[in-house]
């Protein structure tokens, strides 16, 4: 385990439309063994307020690391990330796409904008809260996160 994990939470921000896919994942974090706050949104609108401290988001923390579904209303998530990437200061906040989309285009368009890894979606509830935990275990546990 991480040094910085025993120092504070790691912040994690969700950007998830699925309230099923959500709701595990946040089961998911919750149960594992790092400690964590983690922040849900629902849309890239949303997300971007979020990460840019915008009404209501006034005074939430920088997250540490983001997981990003692709097929989210008002803005998509590659509008996101593309936003995210492009951004000096949001820049370096590792993205891990968490999508149903196994598509080679997505795939592509993913990595071609800086995302940090592409996961497929499970359909599999012990499938996917498997995943979610291995998210964990490497991103929050062996992986050494920019400091914000």
């Amino acid at each position: 385990m991480s040094e910085r994990s025993t120092v504070r939470p790691v912040e994690i921000l969700l950007i998830e439309d699925s309230p099923s896919d959500a709701d595990l994942a946040i089961e998911a974090l919750g149960q594992g063994k790092i400690l964590n706050n983690l922040h849900f949104v629902e849309d890239g609108v949303e997300a971007i307020k979020f990460l840019r401290r915008k009404e209501p988001y006034l005074s939430v923390p920088r997250p540490d690391l983001i997981l990003l579904d692709l097929h989210l209303p008002k803005k998509s998530g590659i509008e996101v990330l593309e936003e995210i990437k492009s951004d000096s200061i949001l820049k370096i906040i590792p993205v891990v796409i968490l999508s149903t989309s196994a598509a080679p285009e997505d795939i592509l368009m993913s990595y071609s904008l800086h995302a940090n890894c592409y996961i497929t979606k499970p359909v599999d509830f012990v499938q996917f809260t498997k995943v979610v935990r291995l998210i964990e275990e490497f991103w929050l546990a062996v992986v050494e996160l920019p400091v914000n």
